[in-house]
């Protein structure tokens, strides 16, 4: 018994009491970043004394609770002794929501193996059950996945609606027993990594929870497919290097401003509908710019990195589209050369008319009153009162 007990001892593995190297590692990692070849100190007073602490930290509200709470700990402890100079070892925090769930439903007719369309649902005696989003597209029910799905579904029978089984839908916390959990994988297999990004971002403002929803994810990758063809027509590389348009410069500037003022301010949703507005105006405009595609590129890259990086060697660059100087908006493009006018009668808007910029309101009045459909409105009327709101609007009293 005694050689027995010996033998068991000698197979387990030491007590570990240097937990120390963990603990205060992990809390003060980011102080070592500012001297890491120093073999004498975790940071020297002097390393410390240029980098500071750190300005920004962006993490979830669980992991805000742990590790930032030790890590305040020892950096308070670390400032008491005078080793680091910031009381605060993070300056500012920014908590980015939580991705919700998009739950799916069937629904069963009791006592039978048929699952009823949701829209007819209520014409029948049902009992809702989850069902794995990854077999729903659009809520619509793949059958025969269904089926396959678990065993006791395999002899399954559907009454459908317009030939489609509608599922139900409702937001939760992503979780496995409600079967909502998305594979970013599955999404980067199907949609490609940067629309999987852009869609992440257009869902809402950082710090707030945000439903998934497979649904609108659709859009995303259509303005992609629209970016694309700005530069090709089919197969063939169609950018030009004419000369841009003044509604092209303005357009492009436009977005450059928006769009650095928004990743300062960490707003990448409204970042993510510039770049839709953006291209759609190039779509109308047809533009084929190099000079304007290449700033497009750019400012693009931060937000989607694949198709920006192909676009830039596409335009004939050789380094990375990373290493690129962002643009720099100029505010004169930003000028508008006309306003549009809505003319109204009696309230009622009827035309819009466009004006020079620096047209004074007797000439708007003027041109306005001498326009034809201005003499169908007012059938021969002498206005009783004409209200010109700068910029904005024309209202016609008769």
């Amino acid at each position: 018994m005694e050689e027995k007990n010996k033998q068991s001892a000698q197979n387990r593995y030491p007590l570990e009491l240097a937990t120390m190297p963990g603990f205060a590692g992990s809390s003060a990692y980011y102080l070592r970043y500012e001297d890491p070849h120093n073999p004498d100190a975790l940071v020297s007073k002097e390393a410390n004394d240029y980098w500071g602490n750190v300005d920004l930290y962006v993490g979830g509200t669980e992991h805000a609770t742990g590790h930032l709470i030790y890590s305040r700990f020892w950096n308070k402890f670390l400032h008491d002794y005078g080793y680091v100079k910031d009381e605060e070892p993070f300056q500012k925090l920014i908590n980015q929501g939580m991705i919700q769930g998009r739950s799916n439903f069937v629904y069963r007719v009791k006592n039978t193996n048929q699952f009823v369309s949701y829209n007819l649902k209520n014409q029948y005696d049902t009992t809702e059950i989850h069902v794995d989003v990854n077999i729903v597209n659009n809520d619509v029910l793949d059958q025969e996945k269904f089926r396959a799905w678990r065993p006791e579904f395999a002899d399954a029978e559907f009454i459908l609606e317009d030939g489609k089984y509608i599922c139900g839908y409702a937001v939760e916390k992503m979780s496995k027993s409600m079967y909502n959990v998305v594979n970013p994988d599955d999404m980067v297999e199907k949609y490609g990594a940067d629309t999987l990004r852009l869609y992440e971002m257009f869902l809402g403002p950082i710090e707030q929870s945000k439903p998934w929803d497979t649904n609108g994810i659709d859009g995303v990758s259509r303005f992609l497919r629209k970016l694309w063809n700005l530069f090709f027509q089919g197969d063939t590389f169609t950018v030009s290097d004419e000369t841009a348009t003044a509604d092209e410069l303005r357009s492009i500037h436009k977005l450059i401003k928006k769009v650095g003022q928004d990743i300062e301010n960490f707003s990448f949703n409204t970042s993510v509908s510039a770049f839709m507005i953006c291209v759609n105006e190039l779509t109308a405009l047809k533009c084929n710019k190099r000079v304007i595609l290449s700033d497009l590129v750019v400012v693009l890259s931060p937000f989607a990195p694949h198709i920006s990086e192909e676009l830039w060697h596409c335009l004939g660059n050789t380094t990375s589209v990373c290493d690129a100087q962002f643009p720099a908006y100029n505010e004169e493009y930003l000028k508008e050369n006309s306003i549009r006018y809505t003319v109204s009668f009696n309230g009622k808007a009827r035309f819009t008319l466009d004006f020079p910029t620096d047209t004074n309101k007797e000439e708007i009045e003027k041109t306005v009153l001498a326009h034809d459909n201005a003499q169908k409105w007012m059938e021969g009327k002498v206005p009783k009162k004409v209200i010109v709101v700068p910029n904005k609007i024309v209202n016609i009293v008769v």
